[in-house]
Formats: structure tokens, C-alpha cells, sequence
């Protein structure tokens, strides 16, 4: 096994209410762009909406009941790498074996993307499911993410957010594990299955990432070949965003670690535009799903740290991203998701035994449909339960 990190210690979530008074004054003091109304979502976040939520925020809001509801759930703060790590870790309550399953977020999310998933994961019985299919389920925030540490000095990428999660998992004393994620936490699990192969018995993921490919585009199918088209097509579209964070990322961090409004509206924009809402993103979360998700960044300041990951992920060299899993993989790609790859390209990039392309749910799958997300771990990984 490789270093086990620090001992757990038990963690509690707790807001100083000075932070939460500040909060509402600033909100009452929001400085509204002028010319808002009538362009719905098509210029970015739709400031009418912006407004109804801000209001709901500022008077219904209760992040103290959002904090409590989160805190029944066992919190630790694992040191590993030099950094104190937050992380979930809930047991099974199944008397069958539990299979050790590390769960990675994205951006522009935390631990709060599994909330809805792991009573599902680690109960499965009360869920009318097999009770043979249950998990012991890890979900850490990254580095400069949510309770988690800062890193010091450069950003971390997701290869050495791998590496201490191969560490973090040792700490929990599991040896051999499963592994899942999207977005940002797609790329750590691919890590950790190329850089820790032997501790890695299979892995899941909801997207690719944004294709990378140095080689004749003559090789490819059609299919890959027009994913990588649309792939570009998106990101001229729709990825200002990733531009910034990766380039200057410490200039919009000054307004969004200022303004909780500004925070909302860059947050808010990716809830809508990624998630499988029909347009309505409220179809997809509630208010109160949403405020908790912004109030966990803002009470934590970490909107800068984790665009920062941008800008360190930028850096990956290529090679890097030419290497091929050969840990078995398993893909569930979102009906609602943006910028779906094909199988062609998942069998390119990874050894993939399992795909399979559920209708509903978008980028935040695990939060807007638990049900068919759990089902969709426990379909494939449990043929690696004896392994």
C-alpha cells in the first residue's frame, strides 16, 4: 500500500453567522446591469432569474438547515500531500462486503455533486435494490475546492490530485478500490487508473473531457471525427469561461470573490447551460440546491483556487494526454450532457467494456438523477466485486 496520509479526524461543517450577515448585506447592495431584461439566457445568465434568486437568497434561504442536513453525514480532514483534505466517508450499511468506491467532482462543483447519490450507494436495500451492490463510498474536495486546503504556492492538476487520492484512500485503509467522476473528477480517475493501476480495479466516467488528438485525423471514424468537430464548435460557443480560468483566472476572481451576486451568475450560467433542464434550470435543481452549492463557495472563498485548476490542467504536457487506460472502464454518457463522445473514441482513449447512454440527466448526472446514476454504477461495476 502506498503512504496512508494522516488519521482521519472527525469534521464538522460550521458557518460563522458574521459571514452570513455580511453575505445579505452584500446582496442588498447588488449593483444590477442596466439593459437586462428580454434576453433570457442567450448573453449568459438571465439577470430576471438572477434577481428572483438573489431575493430568495436574501429573505427564504436557510443555509443554516443546509449545513445541518450535510452534517449528518460523516466529515473528516485527512492530511495528505502536506494538505488537510475534507472528505465524506460513509460506510455501508449492507451486512454483504462493501466494495470501496472514491467518488471525484468537477467545477463548478464540490462533494455537494454525490449528496442526492450516496444513501443509494451505500443502502442500496432501502432502495429496493440488491443489497450485494453496495459501496463504501469516499467523496473528497479537491484541493482549493469547497474544505479542503488551499494548495501552496502553484495550483495542483488532476494527475497530483490523483496521486494524493491514491494516499487519501490508504488513509481510509482501503488498498484496492473502484473509482468514478466527471468534468475535472473524469480526469482523476483516469489518473489514477493510469498512474495506479494496481490499486485500481475498474473505473467509471460520464464524459472524455475535451478531446485531445496529435495524430492523422484520417485515422479516425466519422464519429470521432465529428466529435472533435463539435467539440471545437462548443467551445467557441460556449467556452469563454474555460479561456479566462485558464489564462487569468486571478481577474475574475477579484469580482467573484466580492460579489456573491457575481459568484451566482458564474455558477448559475453552468447549472442551466450543462445540466439536462430544458431551459428551466429549476427543472433540473431547486433554489435551495442551488444557494447551497454558491453559499458553500462563498463561505469557503474558494472561487479562485478552483479556477486555478484551469490554469494548471493547461499545463498537462500532451503526452500525457495520449496515454491509453488500459484499467477497465465504464462510461455512462448522459442523454442531457454536453459535448457526448461516441464509442469509437471511448475504445480509442480507454479499455472500454461497458457503455451505455441514459436519456435523461445532463453534466451534474449524479445530482439530477440519482436513481439512474447509482444504477448505472452498480450495473457495471459489479462484475469487479471479486476481483
Amino acid at each position: 500500500m502506498s503512504d496512508s496520509g494522516g488519521i482521519p479526524q472527525e469534521f464538522v461543517l460550521r458557518t460563522d453567522p458574521a459571514v452570513i450577515d455580511d453575505l445579505r448585506a452584500r446582496l442588498r447592495a447588488t449593483h444590477w446591469p442596466e439593459g437586462a431584461d428580454g434576453f433570457g439566457w442567450t448573453l449568459g445568465v438571465d439577470v430576471a432569474y438572477l434577481q428572483e434568486l438573489v431575493a430568495y437568497w436574501i429573505d427564504e434561504f436557510d443555509w443554516y438547515a443546509q449545513e445541518s442536513a450535510i452534517n449528518r453525514l460523516p466529515h473528516f480532514l485527512v492530511e495528505v500531500g502536506g494538505l488537510h483534505i475534507h472528505a465524506m466517508h460513509v460506510k455501508s450499511a449492507s451486512p454483504a462486503p462493501a466494495l470501496p468506491l472514491l467518488l471525484n467532482h468537477g467545477w463548478p462543483d464540490s462533494f455537494w455533486r454525490y449528496l442526492k447519490v450516496i444513501d443509494l450507494l451505500t443502502d442500496p436495500a432501502a432502495h429496493g435494490a440488491d443489497p450485494a451492490d453496495a459501496f463504501a463510498v469516499v467523496v473528497p474536495d479537491m484541493p482549493g475546492f469547497g474544505y479542503s486546503d488551499r494548495p501552496i504556492g502553484a495550483p495542483l492538476d488532476t494527475r497530483a490530485v490523483a496521486g494524493l487520492w491514491a494516499d487519501l484512500m490508504g488513509a481510509f485503509g482501503y488498498d484496492r478500490f473502484v473509482t468514478a467522476g466527471g468534468d475535472m473528477g473524469s480526469h482523476v480517475s483516469r489518473f489514477l487508473a493510469l498512474d495506479h493501476p494496481d490499486r485500481i480495479t475498474a473505473v467509471h466516467r460520464t464524459d472524455a473531457g475535451v478531446p485531445v488528438f496529435t495524430g492523422d485525423p484520417a485515422d479516425l471514424t466519422p464519429s470521432e471525427r465529428a466529435w472533435l468537430t463539435g467539440a471545437a464548435q462548443w467551445g467557441a460557443v460556449e467556452g469563454a469561461y474555460a479561456a479566462m480560468q485558464r489564462t487569468k483566472p486571478q481577474t475574475a476572481a477579484v469580482g467573484l470573490t466580492d460579489s456573491p451576486a457575481g459568484l451566482a451568475a458564474w455558477i448559475v450560467e453552468k447549472l442551466h447551460g450543462w445540466s439536462d433542464c430544458g431551459g428551466v434550470v429549476e427543472r433540473a435543481f431547486t433554489k435551495d440546491e442551488i444557494l447551497t452549492l454558491v453559499t458553500q463557495y462563498w463561505v469557503t472563498g474558494t472561487i479562485g483556487s478552483s479556477m486555478r485548476t484551469y490554469h494548471a490542467n493547461a499545463a498537462i504536457p500532451l503526452e500525457q494526454h495520449a496515454r491509453r487506460v488500459e484499467v477497465p472502464s465504464g462510461f455512462s454518457i448522459f442523454g442531457g450532457d454536453v459535448v457526448r463522445p461516441p464509442r469509437a473514441w471511448l475504445e480509442r482513449v480507454a479499455n472500454t467494456v461497458y457503455f451505455s447512454e441514459p436519456e435523461r440527466g445532463g453534466h451534474f448526472a449524479p445530482f439530477e438523477e440519482p436513481e439512474l446514476y447509482a444504477q448505472e454504477l452498480r450495473t457495471f461495476f459489479r462484475r469487479y466485486r471479486q476481483v
